[in-house]
């Protein structure tokens, strides 16, 4: 069992930064695959970003490649996301999410553990 817990959210200004935290425990191993979700008022989740446990493999929706970035800390079990030049459009609940798999997904419903989530509020 792997539980997810998210924090560093918060209110900010356009053009600013923020970095989220999840902390992972339980055990992960192997193919363990670990992603940033978010979800706005009245739309679906949608994928932020994913990196791998083991060897760091990092993908990125569209919408935030080259303003946002995802990284581990195995040795803390400590995932992050920086998140420069944020947009009001990037206004939602983030979510940390992970699973087990070979390939890489952007399907939330692939997702088996979920945290809470917290909340990032960009205005102009």
């Amino acid at each position: 069992q792997v539980h997810l817990v998210e924090s560093g959210g918060g209110s900010v200004q356009a053009g600013t930064f923020l970095t989220l935290t999840c902390i992972t425990s339980g055990r992960t191993y192997g193919n363990y695959q670990t992603a940033w979700f978010r979800q706005a008022p009245g739309k679906e989740r949608e994928f932020v970003a994913s990196i791998r446990w083991v060897g760091g493999l990092a993908d990125y929706a569209d919408s935030v490649l080259g303003r946002f970035s995802v990284s581990t800390q195995n040795t803390k079990n400590l995932l992050y996301l920086r998140m420069t030049k944020l947009k009001p459009e990037d206004t939602a609940m983030y979510y940390c999410a992970g699973r087990y798999g070979y390939s890489d997904s952007h399907d939330a419903g692939e997702y088996e553990y979920w945290g809470q989530g917290t909340q990032v509020t960009v205005s102009s």
